[in-house]
């Protein structure tokens, strides 16, 4: 989810990793207001790609220089409600006498899209039943919050017929621009469909600064930790990354949203992916993009992750933009051996403090991730036996 906000005005960008047949797919989705068929717009998911890419945690790398050399040199280097395709069925007559109004249909790109109102959360629930949509047990209840609050409701589903035409084999995602006070995002309908915890990626590009949930707590994740350098092969940093980040879950009870990214925009340092060019960040909604003096935009980027599922989020996520324009993100450093066969004091006062810094890598590894010790030992060296410790240091001392 791509949210770009400055003042009432809010761009939304969804994008969803839907797996199966396109005519299995439709989205409902809450809306604070109605959506003429112009604040709707069908994205390209290349733009979230690169901002995915630009704001990613990511490995640094460092290499050890040779000791015995009088100088250092360090290099550094994816929620929807799921249901059954139907015909869109112009039953105004009938959605009338179940209390729901609908308000507008539209043709976007590939999507068949309606603007629904409702006076209760049954009736919505029943009209959206007869004309196809699998609605879960459960759902009544958080519609009702919603109707409680005035809000429409934005529902999608893919017109085969276009798609096929447009060429896509892929779903596209969808844009919506409203002006609203209410800095929020509804999660709890995806919730009550749900058959376990969710996965979701807020970008939040504001102009002044970092955005948090006021609601639940807004955690920064760990960064900047030393790690043992065969995460840097393949699949080891994801598989880290996940471990990771699901300990930080559990050790917050499963109620936190967490910071994985923050940062000025119009530079980077060093950068994982190149940054938005302006063209880009206007068509994911930066609306002051538009300026003619060639200046970069004033644009602040949030990247926040949250795994979330009905019994630790039962609110919908509500969001602040604040004043803080810290730089922060998930960085995690590998330090690469030396391994030159030099003699000098100065490599062997190097190979004693290297011993010690693979143990703490492999101690702070664990720690992170909760991983087996010995198991962490074995990757990083596979030639010393499981469960093997490093020389004290007072065993070094005389040793010849």
């Amino acid at each position: 989810m791509v949210l770009v906000r400055d003042g009432d005005r809010t761009v939304m960008t969804m994008a969803n990793d839907f797996e199966g047949d396109p005519k299995e797919f439709a989205v409902v989705i809450p809306v604070p207001t109605f959506l003429t068929r112009g604040q709707i717009h069908v994205g390209e998911k290349a733009l979230i790609d690169h901002l995915d890419a630009y704001s990613a945690p990511r490995l640094v790398e460092y290499f050890d220089q040779n000791p015995c050399a009088r100088f250092e040199l360090r290099g550094m280097a994816s929620p929807s409600l799921m249901t059954e395709s139907a015909a869109v069925r112009d039953s105004a007559t009938r959605a009338k006498a179940l209390g729901v109004t609908i308000e507008a249909q539209y043709t976007v790109g590939e999507y068949d899209i309606l603007i629904l109102s409702a006076q209760e959360s049954s009736g919505l629930e029943t009209w959206l039943r007869q004309n196809g949509y699998r609605i879960p047990a459960g759902a009544s209840d958080v519609i009702a919050t919603y109707l409680r609050q005035n809000m429409r409701f934005f529902v999608a589903k893919v017109n085969l017929g276009e798609q096929t035409r447009l060429g896509f084999s892929y779903l596209r995602p969808l844009q919506i621009a409203y002006e609203s006070p209410k800095f929020m995002l509804p999660i709890r309908l995806g919730t009550v469909n749900a058959k376990g915890q969710q996965e979701l990626f807020v970008y939040a590009l504001t102009r002044n600064g970092r955005v948090e949930t006021t609601n639940y707590r807004t955690a920064k994740l760990p960064t900047d930790m030393d790690l043992p350098e065969y995460l840097k092969r393949p699949n080891e940093f994801a598989s880290f990354y996940k471990a990771m980040f699901a300990r930080q879950v559990e050790a917050r009870d499963g109620r936190a949203v967490f910071l994985e990214y923050a940062w000025d925009m119009r530079w980077c340092d060093p950068c994982a992916a190149d940054p938005l060019s302006k063209d880009e960040l206007r068509r994911l909604g930066v609306f002051w993009a538009d300026g003619g003096d060639g200046r970069p935009p004033e644009v602040f980027l949030s990247r926040l992750h949250v795994r979330y599922d009905r019994a630790h989020f039962p609110e919908d996520l509500v969001f602040q933009e604040t004043g803080d324009r810290a730089n922060f993100q998930g960085r995690y450093v590998l330090r690469h051996a030396w391994t030159g066969g030099e003699a000098c004091s100065a490599a062997t006062e190097y190979r004693v403090a290297l011993a010690e810094r693979h143990a703490r890598e492999a101690e702070q590894l664990s720690r992170l991730t909760g991983w087996n010790i010995a198991d962490i030992r074995t990757k990083m060296d596979p030639d010393v036996p499981v469960g093997a410790q490093p020389a004290a240091w007072w065993e070094r001392l005389w040793k010849k």
